[in-house]
């Protein structure tokens, strides 16, 4: 098993070798886009492989193109998708900006509930 840490999130999963950085995000219900379903047609489950990238599968010449399309590419960017664990050990994982706001397009009520949820904090902030 290996163990994928969303620090930002404060988010740490267990995962099986052979799972994908997508599928630990929705295994750990972190904000992860996908707006393609997974598919490596798009570049919205972009994600910068912090820690443990000697844990991951290759990047392949399809996964090249497709992040050639993403906004802020560094040279620990992946995209969630294609990248595979392929090795026990610890992963640490930030999920690209890019990633964050097409999950919240993809999930307009938990988009809403946050709104409110802020409103009703900022709300409270300003009374005291």
């Amino acid at each position: 098993m290996a163990k994928v840490r969303y620090p930002k999130e404060g988010v740490e999963v267990e995962v099986p070798v052979g799972t994908t950085i997508l599928e630990a995000s929705v295994k750990a219900h972190v904000p992860h886009g996908s707006a393609c379903g997974g598919v490596c047609a798009c570049s919205t489950c972009h994600v910068y492989v912090l820690k443990g990238r000697d844990l991951v599968s290759e990047q392949e010449d399809d996964e090249a193109d497709i992040l050639d399309k993403a906004f802020d590419v560094r040279s620990t960017s992946r995209l969630g998708c294609q990248a595979r664990v392929e090795k026990d050990g610890d992963l640490e994982i930030e999920l690209s900006s890019e990633s964050i706001d097409t999950w919240w397009n993809e999930h307009p009520k938990e988009r809403r509930e946050r709104d409110v949820r802020l409103a009703a904090q900022k709300a409270a902030v300003g009374k005291k």
